[in-house]
């Protein structure tokens, strides 16, 4: 399922959230809509936490994260980083990285396996994301851009990537992340994915303006009609509960 929704009125969702299996990031400062249409969503299943970092609301584009793990920009606060740590599951790894590009939502692409990169990613930045998300890490573009969070969105079962991204490159992405790829866009026409979309393995938030044709796509790229939260957050929990024995 996917679901439109705004943050005082702006249609950029993935700018001030950010959704993973295990948990969501909403910013603080929004509308009771804004929170109740996630929570009413996914608090059955995931915690769904207001947040800021270094102050700022646009959290996601400033951190990237998965089920395993959340990174946050060096300029982060003290009191944030300890309230996420307090709010997330305790399995999440919640760290601090030093990066000159700190925007990190912007700069890598993730889901629970796979991360996608920016070129110029320090390279201890890109261990830092393999040992703290869990992940195998790519530097690449997409369709020529740099900015592969922004363009590219990911959850275990799909990905939407760049309209301009050509069938050789999508081909590819698709081996590479070893899931299903299609180019596309949100918000009538934007190819700014990042911003316009936030998923998970079961449901996708994304702008009003958003068209009857972009939310087909969604959920059929990310398979979002053939999930069930419940048993996905239950098959995570068991595998928690595995990796601890």
């Amino acid at each position: 399922m996917a679901l439109r929704t705004n943050f005082e009125s702006k249609n950029e969702i993935g700018v001030f959230a950010k959704l993973t299996n295990a948990y969501c990031l909403a910013s603080i400062g929004g509308s009771e809509i804004f929170y109740s249409t996630f929570e009413s969503e996914l608090a059955e299943n995931i915690p769904v936490v207001h947040a800021s970092l270094a102050g700022c609301r646009i959290i996601g584009r400033l951190c990237v994260g998965n089920k395993n793990g959340l990174l946050v920009p060096s300029s982060t606060f003290d009191q944030e980083l300890q309230h996420l740590r307090n709010a997330l599951p305790d399995s999440v790894k919640v760290q601090r990285v030093e990066e000159r590009l700190s925007a990190l939502g912007n700069v890598v692409a993730c889901n629970d396996y796979v991360a996608l990169a920016h070129p110029d990613l320090d390279r201890e930045t890109e261990e830092i994301i393999a040992d703290t998300l869990g992940v195998e890490v790519f530097k690449l573009t997409i369709a020529g851009n740099v900015l592969v969070g922004s363009y590219c969105v990911l959850n275990n079962r799909g990905a939407l990537v760049h309209p301009n991204t050509s069938i050789v490159d999508q081909e590819e992405l698709s081996s590479l992340l070893q899931v299903p790829l299609v180019a596309g866009t949100v918000n009538c026409g934007s190819s700014v994915l990042g911003a316009g979309l936030v998923v998970n393995d079961w449901i996708a938030f994304t702008g009003m303006d958003t068209t009857a044709t972009e939310v087909a796509v969604i959920e059929s790229v990310f398979r979002l009609n053939e999930a069930e939260p419940s048993r996905i957050t239950q098959e995570m929990r068991a595998s928690l509960i595995e990796g601890m024995s």
